[in-house]
Order: structure tokens, then sequence, then C-alpha cells
């Protein structure tokens, strides 16, 4: 693990998966630190993506089965069940301002992608 200060947060790499255990332009769930993280490989865009699994709507663990694309430029994810959208960027529900979700740092190197905790 490697960590890393950011304005005063540390932030330690975890290493979540192989890159190739989530499809492209897609998502899938992992268990760091008893946290479920959604990851997402936006291939359409070349960029990575990592968020919290549980959608604010309902709790339900489900944002990893979401549709992925784009608001604008806005790169986001829906709720497979309720529709809600998340920037995939900031976590700030795009469609109702009540909800939000945590976004987390994310890099793919040498086939194996890192999140930042």
């Amino acid at each position: 693990m490697e960590t890393l200060t950011i304005n005063n947060n540390k932030i330690t790499w975890h290493a979540a998966c192989a890159t190739d255990h989530i499809p492209e332009d897609g998502g899938a769930c992992v268990l760091l630190n008893g946290r479920q993280i959604a990851v997402f490989n936006f291939t359409r865009r070349g960029e990575w993506y990592a968020t919290d699994n549980q959608c604010p709507h309902r709790q339900q663990m489900v944002l990893s089965r979401g549709m992925i694309g784009s608001q604008g430029e806005e790169p986001k994810v829906a709720c497979p069940f309720h529709k809600k959208t998340f920037s995939l960027e900031t976590g700030a529900c795009l469609n109702d301002d009540g909800y939000e979700i945590n976004t987390f740092p994310v890099k793919a190197v040498n086939g194996i992608v890192y999140i930042g905790l």
C-alpha cells in the first residue's frame, strides 16, 4: 500500500482487483476494509471511477450494476432500480438535490485497479 497526502488528507491506495474483472463501460463491486465500493471502467472516456456502492435513495447496494453514461460532459451512473443519477466525479445527484454519494480516487496500473481510501 502506498500512502499519499492531498490537502492534509491521507490517502492510502488499496489493490482492489484486476482490471479485467471490471467490464468495459460497466462496473463491479469490490469489498475494501468492510466497505462496498463500486468501480467503473468507463472505456468510452478512457477513465476509471470509484464510488459508494450504496444508492442513498433506498439504501440498496446496487450502483455497481447501474448504467454509466454522460450528461453533457459529466460522467454519471444511474441507479438500476429508481434511476437516480450521480456524478462519477463529484458524487452529486444530478436529478435530485437531496442525495449524494462518496467518490474515491482510482487508478489502474499494470493490470491492477487501486482505490484510494
